[in-house]
Order: C-alpha cells, then structure tokens, then sequence
C-alpha cells in the first residue's frame, strides 16, 4: 500500500514508519519538524516537510491507500496554559485531514490516539466502554478527533481505528524517544544515568499500590507499531474502531527506576516528592479487544528489555 504517515518523524511515528517499509509499503511521511527530527525519518521514506493541515488535499491528490495520524501537539501541562494551540494543532488540523480523505477517497485512517481520553478511571484495567473524561485539553483534544472520525465513518463510509495507549516505551535501533522537553519518566530517569540531570524526583509516595508510588502500563514501541500495521489490515469501511494498547500489568515508578539501575549500573539517586494534581493512582489497560479483534498480543513485556533497548538508544546518541 501506499500510505501517508503524518508525525512520521517523531518518536512512535518514525518506528511505524520504519516498520511499514520493511513489510514493504511505499511511505511518505509529512512533518513541520516542529518536534520531529530529520534523521528520525526511515531511509527509503520520502519526507515533506510541513503542516499536514495545509498540505493535505495537495499531497492526498497524489492517491495513497491510507494515513496513519501521528502528528499532534501532546504536553499536557503545556496544553492546558495554551489550550488553542492544541484545539487548532490537534482538532482543526485533523478535521483538515479528515476533509481531505473524503475529497481525495483515501479508503482508511489509523489514529494515534491516548488513554488520556479516559481520565482517572473508576476501574482498573481500563477497557475501551470506560468513560471518557479527559482531566486536561490535550486528551480533550484527542477525544474530540476520535468524535469526528466515528462521524467521518458513518457518514462518508471511512474505514478507521483509533489506537488508545498508554505509557510508550523502548526504541527500535536508531529509532528512539528524545524530546525537546522531556515528560516521560523512563527517558528522565535514563538522563541522571547519562549525568545531563542529578537525580529523579518521584510524585508520590503514600499512593494506595504495593509501594506507594503511581503504577503505570509501559508499552514497548515495537508493540505499538505492530498493533498499527494489524489496524490498517482490520479497518473497515463504514466502521471507527477504538481499542487500548497495554500489556495489561503494571510497574510502580519504584519498580522504573530499579529497573534502570540494574540496567545501567548507575546510582540513579532519587528524591520523593508531593503528588501532581490529576495523576492517578493506577492505570493499566485492557488489551482484550484488540487481542480479539487484530489478533495482537505485546511480545516485550518484560520492564528490563524495555528499558535496555531506551538505555542502548540513549547511549548510541551521547
């Protein structure tokens, strides 16, 4: 298939894309480079650099099978001190994608979307029928676009999956996490074992979890992207797909940095903090129907092979 992967060099967008070549699709990857990164785009890739939201009808007229929608503004504190940069970078730029499929009959969308669409949940593992009360903008926004998909579907008979995840992790060779600023914990930690940060600072340490500290569901990006290549084979026409991506268990932010120490051999000092407004105490997934449905299951579950392939990554770039 031809396909347009929007993001594509970003950090889960750039694996994606890199998997999608060597199952042999033509990719095109669309990038203002905003937060991307040139060298992240897979060799054999054709990169444009710009805003999909003003070139989509330009580059779709060209025919392509389908899009993966990665490209997204996605800081949390960030989206809700400038909320219209996200309800324009995130909706109205999608909503421009979504046009431009419909002008151009692009068959089929998959949709990087986010457990953040769910809130803090009234039950754990959280499945896709849970409700969906996003606590800041960004998952607000991302909530919001799935809305618009499920009526692009219905309406213009668009064949859609939209993938929830939770906390993506690991990388794939030279395809890995680095932010400009940095909010995901492994990466944080992996910088006090590569001396650019002193020490971690942990949110938390009377949570109701087996060591008071928040349980999280860490997703290796691997996983993810072959749930987004079983997505584009499963969409069908008419329908908006929504499925959670985790592994189904959970790792405490102590359990994180253990693993890390382990893995680099570095002290990694800590420090305990006062909990963050908002963070629940436990999230974890349900991955039970994506299983069904795509007939994927996350092969790297174990917290030391995720954070090995991070830390070979992190230490390959200095």
């Amino acid at each position: 298939m031809k396909l347009l992967v929007t993001g594509g060099a970003g950090y889960v967008g750039s694996v994606c894309a890199a998997r999608l070549l060597e199952s042999g699709h033509e990719v095109v990857v669309v990038d203002d480079l905003s937060t991307g990164h040139e060298d992240a785009v897979p060799d054999g890739a054709r990169l444009v650099r710009a805003d999909i939201g003003e070139v989509a009808g330009e580059l779709l007229a060209e025919g392509f099978d389908g899009v993966l929608h990665f490209a997204a503004k996605s800081l949390v504190g960030e989206s809700m001190v400038d909320p219209a940069k996200y309800w324009d970078g995130n909706v109205l730029t999608s909503l421009r994608l979504l046009a431009a499929m419909r002008e151009h009959g692009t068959p089929r969308l998959v949709f990087s979307s986010t457990a953040a669409t769910y809130g803090e949940p009234d039950q754990v593992p959280i499945v896709e029928s849970a409700p969906t009360r996003p606590t800041n903008t960004y998952g607000a926004t991302k909530l919001a676009i799935d809305h618009a998909i499920t009526s692009y579907a219905k309406a213009h008979g668009l064949a859609a999956v939209s993938l929830r995840y939770f906390n993506v992790a690991g990388a794939y060779g030279r395809f890995g996490e680095r932010h400009t600023t940095e909010t995901h914990l492994i990466p944080i930690v992996l910088q006090v074992a590569m001396g650019t940060r002193e020490r971690i600072s942990i949110y938390g340490a009377d949570y109701p979890t087996a060591d008071g500290t928040c349980v999280r569901d860490y997703i290796h990006v691997l996983d993810l992207a072959a749930a987004h290549l079983l997505a584009l084979d499963h969409a069908v026409k008419g329908e908006h797909q929504v499925y959670n991506l985790g592994t189904g268990t959970g790792f405490s932010n102590k359990q994180v940095v253990e693993a890390c120490r382990e893995v680099t051999g570095h002290p990694i000092p800590a420090e305990f903090a006062d909990r963050r407004a908002g963070d629940p105490a436990t999230l974890v997934a349900s991955s039970a129907a994506a299983t069904a449905a795509l007939g994927w299951t996350p092969e790297r579950t174990d917290l030391r092979t995720i954070v090995s392939d991070a830390w070979e990554f992190t230490r390959a770039r200095g």
